[in-house]
């Protein structure tokens, strides 16, 4: 299952080469909403792996985004103990600007609608 959240690159941290065949790298976008008339601000930090993780160099901090990512879980057991850790694996990313007359959202790495060419005789 796929999930999506759009809110502000905040923190982009340096790719960690895990093992000879793995690298990994966070980042973080701020969230803030509007929730009874109290603005409510969180923190979300998503992992990219492979081939991923340049992705997010093509965008600034303090950019809106709008991220795509996956939520995996793994559990193992240390001395006895189980342990759990979450990820939001991170695996697409998009600039988002908000339209101040409309509201609506424009994503601008998705090409523009196609003309509508009315050949209808009628």
């Amino acid at each position: 299952m796929s999930y999506e959240i759009t809110g502000k690159l905040v923190a982009r941290f340096e790719i960690v080469q895990r093992t000879e065949t793995f690298k990994t790298r966070e980042f973080v976008i701020e969230k803030s909403e509007d929730i009874g008339g109290r603005v409510i601000t969180n923190y979300v930090k998503f992992q990219c792996v492979q081939d991923k993780t340049a992705m997010p160099d093509r965008f600034n901090i303090g950019d809106d985004v709008k991220v795509q990512f996956n939520i995996k879980g793994t559990k193992w057991v240390k001395d006895g103990r189980e342990n759990y850790i979450t990820n939001l694996d991170a695996w697409r990313m998009e600039t988002v600007k908000l339209s101040q007359e409309s509201g609506q959202s424009d994503y601008n790495d998705m090409p523009p609608p196609a003309e509508m060419v009315d050949d209808l005789p009628f």
